[in-house]
C-alpha cells in the first residue's frame, strides 16, 4: 500500500508540476494582472500557489489513505509534545536541586581546604586559639552600668590575648575584632537588668603572630545550674557488678551522663570535678559488704552557676533486700 501511494504521489506531482508552470506562462503571456500586479509577478503567485497546492493534495491523499500516517499526525505528535512539555517541567526542580548540591559541594570544598590548612598549622604548632574557644569570661549584675563598664572588659579581654598571640609585641594593642552590632545588642539586653555572664568566643582559628583576632560575644544569663546536696544522678548495680573494674565503668558513664544534664541546664562546663575521697569509700565499702544490691550516686558538693566548676562525691549504699 505504501509502495503504490509513493508511486501516486510522484506521478501526481509530475502531472500538476507541468500545468503550474503552462499555467503560469499562459498567465504571463495574457498579462493578466491580480491586484494591480505587474503579470510577472502574478505569474510567480500562481506558480506559488500550484506548488502549494500540490503539496496540500499530497498531505491530504497521505491522511486519507495511510491510517499509520493519520496516527502519527493527530495522536502520537501531541502526545509527544504534552509528553516533552511535562518532561520540562519536571527538570525545573531537577535543576533547581542540582545547582543546590553544586552550592553544597563547592561549599564542603571550602571547608575541606581550610580543615586541610588547619591541620597543616596544627602539626606546625602556630595554631594557639581554635575557632570557638571561649578567651574571657566576664560577670554582668544587675548593678553593672554595661556601657561604662564594657571599656573595661575588652581592654582586659585584649590583654589576655594579646599574651597568647602576640607575647612578645609589647607594641600590640586592640587587636580583638567585633562586629558594632554584637556590642549593642549586649549593651542592650544587659541594661534591662538581671544576671548575666559574658562570653568572648574566638570566631576563627588564630595562628602565632596574627594581628588581629576575630571574636564573637555570647550573653547568657547567670543562673544556678546544681545547689549543694542535690543528686545529679544514680545508678542500681547489682551483685555481679560488686567489683572495682564494674564500678569505675559505671563511674565514668554517671560522670559523662552529668556532664550532659548539666550542660542542658546551661553550664559553661566541660569537665566535671569529683572529690577524691570517694575512691577509698568505695573500697572500704566492697571490703565490708558482698553479694548484695548497691546504689551509685553523683551529688553536688556545692552551689554552682553557668560558668563555676561543677564539683561532686560519688556515694555508694546498700539496697535493701
Amino acid at each position: 500500500m505504501a509502495w503504490i501511494l509513493i508511486v501516486f504521489l510522484i506521478l501526481l506531482g509530475g502531472l500538476i508540476a507541468p500545468f503550474g508552470d503552462i499555467l503560469g506562462t499562459k498567465i504571463g503571456k495574457a498579462r493578466f494582472s491580480i491586484l494591480k500586479l505587474r503579470p510577472k509577478k502574478t505569474a510567480t503567485i500562481i506558480t506559488i500557489i500550484t506548488g502549494g497546492f500540490i503539496s496540500s493534495i499530497s498531505i491530504g491523499l497521505l491522511i486519507l489513505v495511510s491510517e499509520e500516517f493519520r496516527q502519527r499526525l493527530f495522536v502520537d505528535i501531541p502526545f509527544l509534545q504534552k509528553t516533552l512539555d511535562e518532561s520540562k517541567k519536571a527538570l525545573i526542580p531537577l535543576q533547581e536541586e542540582q545547582k543546590e548540591l553544586e552550592g553544597k559541594i563547592i561549599q564542603k570544598e571550602k571547608e575541606l581546604n581550610q580543615l586541610k590548612n588547619n591541620i597543616k598549622e596544627f602539626r606546625r604548632g602556630n595554631v594557639v586559639i581554635k575557632r570557638g574557644q571561649t578567651l574571657f569570661i566576664a560577670e554582668i549584675n544587675s548593678n553593672s552600668n554595661v556601657k561604662r563598664d564594657f571599656p573595661k572588659i575588652y581592654n582586659e579581654a585584649d590583654k589576655f590575648v594579646r599574651k597568647i598571640v602576640t607575647p612578645t609585641n609589647k607594641e600590640a594593642k586592640n587587636i580583638l575584632l567585633w562586629r558594632p552590632s554584637d556590642i549593642s545588642k549586649i549593651q542592650t539586653i544587659a541594661s534591662n537588668g538581671g544576671n548575666w555572664i559574658l562570653l568572648i568566643k574566638s570566631a576563627t582559628n588564630v595562628l602565632k603572630g596574627d594581628n588581629y583576632v576575630f571574636v564573637s560575644p555570647d550573653l547568657l544569663e547567670n543562673k544556678l545550674i546544681v545547689k549543694k546536696g542535690d543528686l545529679i544522678t544514680s545508678s542500681i548495680l547489682g551483685e555481679s557488678d560488686l567489683n572495682l573494674k564494674s564500678i569505675d565503668l559505671q563511674i565514668k558513664s554517671m560522670l559523662r551522663e552529668t556532664r550532659d544534664k548539666i550542660k542542658l541546664k546551661g553550664s559553661q562546663v566541660t569537665e566535671i570535678k569529683t572529690n577524691g575521697k570517694f575512691i577509698k569509700k568505695i573500697r572500704d565499702f566492697l571490703q565490708e559488704n558482698q553479694n548484695i544490691k548497691f546504689k551509685l550516686e553523683v551529688v553536688s558538693l556545692r552551689d554552682s552557676k553557668t560558668v563555676e566548676p561543677i564539683v561532686v562525691e560519688i556515694n555508694i549504699l546498700k539496697i535493701a533486700s
